[in-house]
């Protein structure tokens, strides 16, 4: 039996203002790109410090909060999927290619612009609801929704 996961959580900071915008149907899709920081000693005992810069795509809801909330040096975790985007070069004629993190929800890692003012609060998507008698027509790359319920023991 194959199993399939594609899952990915990173923590970092944010190296831009998210930019929000709208597709033709009226949905939100943000983009913003994190730094994360990798500290380690080599072997003579010398600090160094790798950054791997990593680029996210959100969706909806978590797309909106993003733009209300999130601005540049911002600590956040991010919940999401790796997907890579291809496409032609037009002055190469070459194929490219990216990997992003497609993010279906996120949290805030410090209490700067936090509705809440609780360090940590997460800003979890919430699904629409589509008019009476409408079918909702499908978005490109967006992730599906996944039920989030908090049940207590």
């Amino acid at each position: 039996m194959a199993v399939n996961i594609n899952r990915v959580i990173l923590g970092g900071n944010l190296t831009r203002d998210p930019e929000l915008r709208y597709i033709s149907t009226g949905r939100a899709v943000a983009q913003v790109g994190i730094a994360i920081n990798h500290v380690y000693t080599t072997e003579s005992g010398e600090r160094r410090e790798d950054v791997t810069f990593v680029d996210i795509e959100a969706w909806g809801k978590t797309a909106e909060t993003m733009g209300q909330y999130l601005k540049k040096g911002r600590p956040v975790l991010v919940e999401g999927r790796l997907k890579l985007d291809t496409w032609d070069d037009k002055q190469t004629n070459q194929k490219r290619s990216k990997l992003k993190v497609v993010c279906d929800r996120f949290h805030f890692l410090d209490s700067g612009g936090n509705r809440s003012g609780e360090a940590g609060a997460a800003a979890t998507p919430r699904p629409e609801k589509p008019a009476a008698g409408a079918s909702p027509a499908p978005e490109p790359d967006e992730p599906p929704a996944e039920p989030h319920d908090d049940v207590p023991f």
